[in-house]
């Protein structure tokens, strides 16, 4: 079958790797998500261990659907019954682009009447009464071709399970994962967050240095489906579990609010992290370092949504000057939206990334070679 994991646009290539680790075969990307081929026992892995995926969705079909009565006979042609039981849950979203077809409830509505007109008629009923697990049906039209999915995982593979609220605007998981990668750590060296908020880069850094699958402490929407065996997914986490490294970190969070700080510190317990991260109230403009060796990745405040602008220059500028202090092969990320921010910073970038932190555009800003 195929598979597909859809990304925020600018991370295709980090989860692209991630599925060739995995021994995935035929992976391909394209903007906004990343392709491949695979089994049952393939989901149960890519949604314990993807880093930087959205979610697992499976595709069922791909078809031209110019007008509602394409897309109608198309939902209906496919093998729905293969996946939902007949008293299985199945609501429906999507998205169009592009296309004729750009009312996405009057879609919505088609590919739901398609799927129970073909899922009552192989189950002799012509109410399904949807009392049981869930099987979210996802489609996709696109320049008038439609694809249409089974979501697997539920959820969003950001909500790993140790972040039960967070400071002001929150990162999610996926993309501080995204930057921890980005910045080449590997668990050799000390690794700091200076604005650390609720601990999310740390704890996703301290994930990938004991290289901990990220979705073990939490259920897919597929652990309940009839057609995937239980077993399917003991064995994914136990291969997980089976390549976790066990060493002595140095990562470190600070965070001038004690609350966060404190927060962070809960969240880290409830990740199994908290014997390899450090959390303290510290301030970023103080920020100093003697080792020689050292990565930094930080989301400081944008000035669009927990600072005002001048506030925010002014951060970045008694930052930059604190970073100043470092050994010189330190090498930095700074994720931010501010189109001022390398003047306010100091310092030309070496390298710079474009991503997206939920809806606003950003730069991962890279420093050090």
């Amino acid at each position: 079958m195929i598979l597909t994991v859809p990304c925020l646009l600018g991370l295709e290539s980090l989860v692209a790797d991630e599925m060739r680790r995995l021994n995935l075969k035929e992976v391909r990307a394209e903007n906004g998500r990343v392709h491949c081929s695979g089994g049952f026992a393939d989901i149960a892995r890519l949604n314990i261990n993807l880093r930087c995926g959205a979610r697992v969705l499976m595709e069922l079909g791909s078809f031209p659907a110019p007008d509602f009565e394409a897309l109608f006979q198309g939902v209906l042609a496919l093998p729905w019954e293969d996946f939902i039981p007949g008293d299985g849950e199945f609501p429906v979203k999507g998205y169009s682009l592009n296309s004729a077809l750009h009312s996405v409830p009057a879609c919505q509505s088609i590919v739901k009447k398609a799927a129970a007109r073909r899922l009552g008629q192989v189950y002799g009923r012509e109410t399904l009464p949807e009392t049981g697990s869930r099987y979210q049906i996802q489609f996709a039209i696109v320049k008038d071709q439609a694809s249409l999915y089974l979501d697997t995982s539920g959820e969003g593979l950001y909500k790993r399970g140790y972040r039960a609220r967070s400071m002001g605007a929150p990162l999610r998981e996926t993309l501080a994962a995204a930057l921890v990668i980005l910045s080449r750590y590997r668990g050799k060296d000390s690794f700091c967050d200076p604005f650390c908020g609720s601990g999310t880069i740390p704890i996703e850094a301290a994930l990938i240095a004991k290289n901990r699958a990220p979705g073990l402490d939490r259920r897919f929407a597929a652990q309940s489906w009839k057609p995937m065996d239980s077993k399917l997914w003991l064995e994914a986490a136990d291969e997980a579990m089976d390549r976790e490294f066990h060493g002595n970190y140095d990562i470190w969070g600070g965070d001038i609010d004690p609350a966060a700080v404190e927060l962070a510190r809960h969240n880290a317990e409830l990740a199994g992290v908290s014997d390899c991260v450090r959390f303290e109230t510290a301030d970023a403009g103080k920020f100093h370092r003697d080792s020689e060796y050292g990565q930094l990745v930080t989301n400081p405040p944008y000035g669009e949504r927990l600072l005002e602008k001048q506030e925010a220059e002014a951060l970045y500028r008694s930052f930059g000057q604190a970073l100043r202090t470092l050994p010189p092969k330190w090498r930095v990320l700074v994720l931010s939206s501010h189109t001022e921010f390398e003047r306010c910073f100091g310092r030309q970038a070496d390298k710079k990334r474009k991503l997206y932190n939920g809806m606003i555009k950003c730069d991962a800003f890279q420093f050090g070679r």
